[in-house]
């Protein structure tokens, strides 16, 4: 079955609740899609969402990827080829990753509609469900508890906090955080590069009395020894992120002793499911928990995130709301979401459709 056409537009999906990390403010929600029709009429759709300050893709470089001279050549080929075809498009854009997740999301969307399975299926489910934490950005106290009750008003039960401005706030927020709420929600944290290896242990042994469940990436992206260096028991509860773009990166991170106890995936930083798949394999013969991450992004490719985390054995977090703030999509459908709950639908491909 051949690949009869390709469409590329990009849309602004906007962001009810701008927030605020270690670098930046997020207002707008830019997303390049892309839709593969098949020659029977069956069409996958993708959608990717570049990340600069991590991968060193903007938007508009994710665009130009995107042009028609660089994806013609899956015109005429075969989707029944979908791991040959993910392959070149990887070996073709190796600088643009939410490019090359977009195409591969639309190849496996579309090969999946083709077997008539949910891409989950094909993948071979490990999971059936898990909750995804919803995110705080850096806020003062008032802010951050006002914020932790609207979740939990709307039955999310997982909260991870961006952190690594200031410890002494952190803490502060943290520690409000569970005087208000006990035990009601789980909390991770994420301090986006904003710590210190001394920082780092201060803030663990400081905060091991609220039962924090992770810390994700302390430390600049660059500084995997100085992780390494750090006690297992901290080295245990970090997750890798801006440290852990590409496989390359997985094989590096797991030389004994193993840098982190867990890997965050996101297919804007790897290229897609095809990609995403190999840092999970690598992640499982190490030992190491998958936690699955996303930027601000549409119902797409936040769905195939989704369903490619269930088929991981090791998947043991999922941090996947960066479609829940959004002003508008292009498509509907995709995961189920119960409760703070995801759930993989059981319609053929991602089970997304275009509005």
């Amino acid at each position: 079955m051949k690949i009869k056409d390709i469409k590329v537009w990009s849309a602004d999906l906007g962001n009810t609740k701008p927030y605020t990390i270690a670098f930046k403010t997020v207002d707008e929600v830019l997303n390049a899609f892309v839709e593969i029709t098949l020659e029977n009429g069956i069409t996958g759709i993708g959608a990717g969402n570049p990340s600069e300050y991590v991968t060193g893709e903007s938007f508009e470089h994710c665009k130009q990827a995107l042009q028609e001279k660089n994806i013609q050549f899956l015109l005429g080929r075969d989707i029944r080829e979908v791991h040959q075809l993910a392959f070149e498009v990887w070996q073709k854009l190796p600088a643009n990753p939410a490019a090359r997740a977009a195409l591969d999301i639309a190849l496996f969307d579309a090969f999946t509609k083709f077997l008539n399975v949910p891409l989950v299926k094909f993948l071979g489910q490990k999971i059936k469900s898990l909750p995804t934490s919803n995110t705080i950005g850096i806020k003062n106290v008032e802010e951050t508890l006002k914020e932790a009750r609207e979740y939990g008003d709307r039955g999310f039960t997982v909260l991870k906090v961006k952190l690594g401005k200031d410890l002494e706030e952190d803490i502060e927020r943290l520690v409000k955080l569970r005087e208000t709420f006990g035990n009601k929600f789980v909390i991770r944290i994420d301090a986006n590069q904003g710590y210190t290896p001394a920082q780092t242990i201060a803030f663990y042994n400081r905060t091991k009395h609220l039962h924090i469940e992770l810390i994700e990436q302390p430390l600049k992206a660059r500084q995997v020894e100085e992780t390494r260096a750090l006690p297992e028991e901290i080295r245990k509860m970090i997750a890798a992120d801006e440290s852990l773009i590409t496989p390359k990166d997985a094989f590096e991170l797991v030389k004994l002793p193993v840098a982190t106890g867990i890997f965050n995936i996101k297919l804007m930083k790897c290229g897609g499911v095809s990609q995403a798949l190999k840092i999970a394999d690598i992640g499982y013969q190490a030992g190491v928990d998958l936690f699955w991450g996303c930027n601000d992004e549409s119902i797409v490719s936040i769905t195939a995130a989704l369903h490619t985390a269930f088929a991981c054995a090791n998947t043991k977090y999922i941090d996947l709301d960066g479609s829940l703030d959004l002003a508008k999509d292009e498509v509907k459908g995709g995961f189920v979401l119960k409760e703070g709950v995801m759930y993989c639908s059981e319609k053929p491909g991602l089970g997304v459709e275009r509005l």
